[in-house]
């Protein structure tokens, strides 16, 4: 299973790096998941926030292939129970990449939204974005860990 999260700015609390590299390491036997940090746009550069969304959005759209399944995280997105989101995972990756975006700190823009092939979300509490990827990197963990009928999730 190939997957890719792409997040705006870095993860700064060595905490969560800790705990994110050590999902990823329990991970790499089931999938390869790398993670892409791209650069927050500042609304000083960029004048507004709509401008900081399509700025945001466009750096991501770049990185993304044509064939890449694509799911964006957000707040109004459609909410899945770890079972459900484990049949779902293993049931869109055959054969493609699929590619989690987390948005930045203003929300994501239109264009972004249309190329998503799915809106998730983690959950209906606020998170913040450096949190979200911990929870995101430990949901995939535990999809997988239910595919393959280990115990972690019971």
């Amino acid at each position: 299973m190939n997957l890719r999260l792409i997040q705006f700015g870095k993860t700064r609390e060595a905490w969560l790096k800790q705990a994110i590299d050590e999902y990823l390491k329990r991970l790499s036997p089931m999938a390869k998941l790398d993670i892409l940090e791209l650069a927050d746009v500042s609304i000083s550069k960029a004048g507004s926030v709509e401008a900081v969304k399509f700025g945001e959005a466009q750096n991501c759209l770049k990185r993304l292939k044509p064939d890449d399944y694509v799911i964006l995280l957000d707040e109004k997105g459609q909410m899945k129970s770890s079972l459900e989101f484990s049949e779902y995972l293993v049931s869109i990756s055959h054969n493609k990449r699929v590619v989690f975006i987390i948005g930045g700190v203003y929300g994501t823009d239109l264009t972004l939204k249309q190329r998503s092939d799915a809106v998730l979300s983690l959950s209906e509490l606020t998170f913040t974005h450096q949190m979200a990827r911990l929870i995101l990197v430990e949901q995939i963990y535990r999809a997988l860990m239910i595919h393959n009928n280990r115990a972690y999730h019971y």
